[in-house]
């Protein structure tokens, strides 16, 4: 029997997955669309930008099976909800939702997730920068 999981562990091993990871910075770009401060942008890259940009971070176990399935599908959700490659392609409608949604997930503590801040410590808000982040987005929210 454990032969049997042994095989198919190394044969699940075999199994491409698509990365997440461009060196094209697009014109539509957040950073590039609006000008972010560098203390913001320096947060968003830290602790958004492996889900929710065309350019992930991978960690040292994104190369085994399951895990590997498991981040490609987290990181596909996660860009379908909000992408910041290419936030300037939204509907002006839709960047002031996302950005209201922003405000509003980081202020219930729902984004970052809770399973990616348990492995990805250095990537969890503190309540200063969750403040800055708050205070900024809701600053620019109405002028996009």
């Amino acid at each position: 029997m454990l032969f049997f999981f042994l095989i198919v562990f190394v044969g699940i091993q075999l199994v491409p997955t698509n990365h997440n990871q461009s060196s094209v910075i697009s014109k539509t770009e957040f950073n590039n669309y609006i000008v972010v401060p560098k203390n913001i942008q320096n947060i968003l890259k830290n602790s958004c930008y492996d889900c929710h940009s065309n350019n992930t971070n991978y960690p040292w176990y994104n190369k085994i099976q399951p895990a590997s399935w498991f981040l490609e599908k987290h990181i596909n959700e996660g860009k379908k909800e909000l992408n910041f490659s290419t936030f300037g392609d939204y509907s002006k409608r839709k960047q002031k939702s996302k950005l209201k949604s922003i405000i509003n997930q980081i202020r219930d503590d729902k984004m970052p997730l809770k399973s990616y801040t348990l492995i990805h410590r250095n990537t969890k808000l503190n309540e200063l920068q969750k403040k800055d982040v708050i205070e900024w987005f809701t600053k620019i929210k109405d002028s996009v």
